[in-house]
């Protein structure tokens, strides 16, 4: 697979990304419900590195990923979900943008 491209990337090229690797890796047949499942495992596990990174007590023989890499993570899976729905990640945000500019924050 052909890496990704130095420097920021735009939400389209992570979906673009993410679909073209599911498919190399055997994993495009998953179904969205599979992957809102493994989404909510992977936000635990960003969870878990908070955690250890504010060096709150934990489980000592509980396995801790790096926080990066797991909101990597949770980042392939909300695209793998916008794929397979056919949401554009970057209109979605727009969309919710002008919603939330509505509401009063206090």
């Amino acid at each position: 697979m052909k890496p990704l491209p130095p420097g920021p990337l735009t939400l389209a090229q992570i979906q673009e990304y993410v679909s073209k690797m599911e498919l190399e890796r055997g994993f495009a047949d998953s179904t969205t419900v599979d992957q809102a499942l493994k989404l909510a495992e992977e936000t635990g596990e960003v969870c878990k590195a908070v955690r250890k990174s504010a060096s709150l007590s934990m489980d000592p023989n509980s396995r801790v990923g790096e926080l990066g890499a797991e909101l990597a993570d949770v980042l392939i899976y909300v695209a793998s979900i916008a794929n397979r729905e056919d949401i554009d990640l970057g209109q979605a945000l727009r969309d919710k943008e002008l919603v939330n500019e509505q509401r009063t924050w206090h």
